[in-house]
């Protein structure tokens, strides 16, 4: 996944990759083989599904790990694993080699995959915002993005083929600017004349954390950056023959965001299950922000309900990159997602 590296520089040594493993049932699972989930919920037997995340387990995961928690997958008629990712997974790979069946995805990988003939496809988008913003330091003059033209920004290769190219294209920002960013606030600390990349609910908690204070934060979707983010994909191959398996993990995936939202407890026991070193404080402070800022329910999502799509918006998104020159305006976007499995309206899953 283009986005993964950008995400938490917090310490995971401790973890091997590929151990966050959590279950909705006691089951050793493998990737799903049955024809229909229909007949799973009709006899009794739940579908075996494998889902991906693209980091380590978090808050900005909650609501998949709370429908494995409050029983919502099981509801559905499936038993579903967590498989936990980390810097080195490759999602589209696990994805297309079937070691898993959904993977936590990214509006501009899901593009950039059809524009290499990638036969995959997004079928929900958990995050209306995508949570990357820049910070600079407090009262150092910097209150708006205009503003950071001509400033030292530390940011990550792989900003170069997402975020980065549009703040060029969109405010003038250059290359010159650029600095390498190694996922240690250290730098940021000690120089105030420094910007870096971050990801609203991580790098400012850090920063707060270490060095005592909130830095400001400008969160780069509410700047016309607007990629879907925290995606379901799965395989086309799946949405052509087994939909009513994906129509009811995207349902029990989007009821789990709605109860964690109400109360994030069962989720968060299990995310502190998959990762020890996921703290209270943080999960609180993630949580927090991702309703102070509408990641999840914001635009679309307050009326058609979380996990919203529009072909509008990813238009809009395509064409802002086309652009920027980072993808050929020939190409058939379209076929990244599918809005079939979302948009029912609120109500339909609050029950």
């Amino acid at each position: 996944m283009g986005q993964l590296n950008r995400r938490k520089f917090i310490r995971y040594s401790t973890l091997a990759l590929g151990s966050g493993i959590v279950a909705a049932c006691a089951n050793n699972n493998q990737p799903s083989t049955s024809s229909g989930a229909g007949s799973a919920a009709g006899n009794g037997q739940l579908d075996k599904v494998n889902y991906g995340t693209n980091w380590f387990a978090q808050a900005e995961h909650g609501g998949f790990y709370q429908a494995v928690a409050a029983g919502i997958y099981q509801a559905h008629g499936l038993d579903v694993t967590i498989q936990m990712g980390g810097p080195q997974v490759n999602g589209t790979q696990l994805l297309m080699g079937g070691a898993v069946d959904f993977f936590m995805g990214y509006g501009s990988d899901a593009i950039k995959a059809i524009a290499e003939g990638i036969p995959k496809v997004t079928v929900a988008a958990i995050f209306q915002k995508d949570p990357q913003v820049l910070l600079v330091h407090p009262g150092t003059g910097r209150d708006s993005l205009e503003k950071l033209k001509g400033a030292p920004i530390l940011i990550s290769a792989a900003a170069n083929t997402t975020f980065w190219p549009f703040l060029k294209s969109k405010y003038g920002f250059t290359d010159d600017q650029k600095r390498p960013y190694n996922f240690n606030v250290g730098p940021f600390l000690v120089d105030k004349t420094l910007v870096q990349q971050g990801y609203l609910s991580s790098e400012p908690f850090e920063i707060k954390q270490e060095g005592g204070f909130e830095p400001v934060a400008f969160l780069l979707a509410d700047y016309g950056y607007r990629p879907y983010s925290t995606t379901i994909e799965t395989r086309k191959d799946l949405v052509e023959k087994q939909p009513d398996l994906v129509q009811r993990f995207v349902d029990a995936s989007i009821k789990g965001w709605y109860s964690y939202f109400q109360d994030p407890a069962l989720g968060n026991e299990l995310i502190k299950k998959a990762n020890p070193e996921m703290t209270d404080a943080q999960l609180a402070y993630s949580l927090e922000k991702m309703k102070q800022y509408g990641i999840v329910v914001s635009g679309d999502a307050e009326k058609l309900g979380i996990g919203a799509m529009t072909d509008d918006r990813w238009k809009v998104f395509f064409d802002s990159m086309v652009a920027a020159s980072v993808y050929q305006p020939n190409t058939n976007y379209k076929e990244a997602y599918t809005l079939q499995f979302v948009n029912k309206g609120v109500q339909a899953y609050q029950a």
